[in-house]
């Protein structure tokens, strides 16, 4: 299909060669190189992480991930407020518990870290757009993203449960979206399910629908406090090898009623977020995760790049490759410098 597409492209576009066809004519100016760009990033392309703890004043930088910050809610709160002002239209909260116990039981209380963040910003952007991270990985004393039974292996069904307590708790709490990044089977079904029940049938579902077990997340555990305390998680995220796995991931949370489709990570996985963006008709989210991130803040560090410049330009590639919507820890910088551009 994909041949018969170009062999009917090739002859109209080859008709004319040099020198009658200069394809630098279009990139002689400024303004003509505008004219003809076929993706542009703008900062309503971004979604901004925030990570949340306990405390006041509290802005503890990352040291895996610099410029990024373990924040207390009021501090947050001055982010939220910095990125809204920025043209970006929403954060997604991680949070970062008091204490850890095996089910992460602060994850759903009332007055868990992420319960608390969501009412506070609310309060002070309502129209930013909230999301919240759920998971358990934070909260959990193990460190893994579900129920744990006495032979250490994350168990699926019972894991469920606590998604859908998770999800009603935040919704309670004000966010207007969930994002279920666990990668257990029927999660999508489960939440969906829980906030139905609830009466909240209108909260969105962005499903981290393609994610895969990256060796990109070490500084994001680093962030969040939230590395296994055994084994990994290959059991329940995707190996990097397989690509055709990812669509049926993609369309079984689709059918369970996912929202937004995510693919996580992004860099390395554009042919990835092409695919379901091709397959696909619903609006798809990518995650430019931290090791992508630090890499490119390492490297600038040492003056081997230019911070500006590969950030926007892997940015761009994502966008290009298909991401309607862009999660990075770019995203304030990113929407300063297309302003300035």
């Amino acid at each position: 299909m994909q041949k018969q597409k170009w062999a009917s492209v090739f002859p109209v576009v080859g008709a004319g060669q040099f020198p009658a066809v200069r394809m630098r004519r279009l990139r002689r100016t400024d303004a003509l190189r505008r004219m003809v760009q076929e993706t542009h990033l703008q900062p309503s392309d971004f979604i901004y992480p925030l990570f949340v703890v306990h405390g006041k004043g509290v802005r503890r930088e990352v040291p895996s991930m610099p410029g990024v910050y373990q924040l207390s809610v009021d501090q947050a709160v001055q982010e939220a407020e910095d990125a809204y002002r920025l043209g970006i239209p929403a954060v997604i909260l991680f949070g970062i518990p008091a204490r850890k116990d095996p089910i992460g039981q602060e994850n759903f209380a009332p007055e868990g870290i992420v319960q608390k963040a969501i009412r506070a910003i609310k309060a002070a952007v309502p129209e930013l757009v909230v999301i919240t991270d759920v998971c358990m990985c934070e909260y959990t004393d193990h460190g893994h993203c579900g129920i744990v039974d006495d032979e250490q292996e994350v168990v699926n069904d019972p894991t469920l449960e606590i998604y859908g307590k998770v999800a009603v708790s935040h919704a309670e709490a004000g966010a207007d979206m969930v994002a279920p990044s666990g990668m257990m089977d029927g999660q999508v079904g489960a939440i969906r399910a829980a906030l139905d029940a609830a009466g909240f049938g209108h909260i969105p579902i962005m499903a981290y629908a393609a994610k895969y077990a990256s060796s990109f997340y070490g500084p994001f555990r680093d962030a969040a406090q939230s590395p296994p305390r055994f084994g990994d998680r290959r059991g329940y995220q995707m190996n990097p090898a397989n690509a055709r796995e990812a669509l049926r991931e993609v369309a079984l949370d689709i059918a369970e009623g996912a929202d937004i489709v995510m693919v996580k990570p992004a860099l390395a996985y554009l042919d990835i977020i092409r695919q379901v963006r091709e397959a696909f008709p619903v609006p798809v989210a990518a995650y430019q995760v931290s090791g992508e991130y630090a890499m490119i803040k390492a490297a600038a560090q040492r003056g081997w790049l230019d911070e500006r410049a590969v950030a926007l330009e892997s940015l761009l590639a994502i966008k290009r490759a298909g991401a309607d919507l862009i999660l990075t820890y770019f995203a304030k910088d990113a929407a300063r410098w297309l302003g300035r551009n």
